[in-house]
């Protein structure tokens, strides 16, 4: 089987090989020719690499490449860490097969059309960075939830159950920069009237979100939403962003049912990967593994 595989000999080529993948998922191995269960897995992952072309896959020995190691928080191998437009999203620690491929298709997945241009420069679909697990709507309907909006896929979309509103908690799994939002809806059951909150210790309710000043309100213009089109935010106002709280307080005809077919959150996080801050690694060969 050829290898599909890039191997970094030094320090100075990660920073390289980050920046040729641009917007590609790109699943780095941090290993070593010391480490058993390194060398078990690494047959897994050259499979891999060769089953998801999507990808870019790197190869990283922590003691050539000592420098990137630490600067990546690598203490154990095998780590897999992995990035997208230089950006650190989601590490794995161990030789897990299962829970390795299980999060490639997950991160290949919630890119999908995520090469296209989110139409701001410097910014980014943030839908890699949401803690989906820690995140929730309150009054959404059982058979449309919050992730199907996320998703922009035909027949699924978010949507109310009791009345008109709705409260959706994000979670990030790194503070972001929120700059927009992209939401497209029908023209009568999209929502109106946008309350954002942000770091919030825990999910507002419907009293709290009604009476609280938010950080912004918006009101979303019907042409807009019906195509899509970028809804700006005040960015000064949205630069350290750890969670998101949006209150939609009404849609645009007033009946009992909001929809949203999908919602993009556009923006960049806060820590990307910095050789300048690279510090080399302390301890000795063997010490973790």
């Amino acid at each position: 089987m050829s290898s599909s595989i890039r191997l970094i000999p030094d320090d100075t080529h990660f920073q390289v090989e980050l920046t040729a993948a641009e917007r590609k998922l790109v699943v780095v191995d941090f290993t070593a020719s010391w480490c058993g269960p390194c060398q078990r897995i690494a047959p897994f992952f050259l499979e891999l690499s060769n089953k998801y072309p999507r990808a870019v896959f790197l190869k990283v020995d922590v003691d050539q490449c000592p420098e990137t190691a630490a600067s990546q928080g690598v203490t154990a191998m095998p780590t897999f860490v992995f990035y997208r437009n230089k950006v650190k999203i989601e590490k794995l620690t161990g030789a897990e097969p299962t829970a390795l491929e299980a999060k490639i298709v997950q991160l290949l997945a919630s890119d999908e059309g995520g090469d296209a241009d989110v139409g701001v420069v410097g910014h980014m679909d943030l839908i890699s960075f949401i803690i989906k697990a820690e995140s929730e709507c309150l009054n959404e309907s059982d058979e449309h939830t919050f992730l199907h909006c996320l998703q922009g896929e035909e027949n699924k979309y978010l949507e109310s159950d009791c009345d008109e509103q709705m409260i959706m908690s994000i979670s990030f799994n790194q503070a972001i920069k929120l700059h927009s939002l992209r939401i497209k809806a029908p023209e009568d059951k999209g929502p109106k009237t946008l309350k954002l909150f942000i770091n919030q210790p825990r999910t507002l309710d419907f009293d709290q979100a009604d009476t609280m000043d938010p950080v912004q309100l918006v009101e979303i213009n019907k042409k807009d939403m019906v195509e899509g089109n970028i809804v700006p935010l005040r960015y000064v106002k949205f630069q350290n962003v750890q969670n998101l709280q949006v209150f939609i307080k009404d849609n645009q005809s007033g009946c009992d049912v909001t929809r949203i077919d999908y919602l993009c959150f556009i923006g960049s996080p806060i820590t990307t990967t910095n050789m300048g801050e690279f510090k080399r690694v302390a301890g000795k060969k063997g010490e973790s593994h």
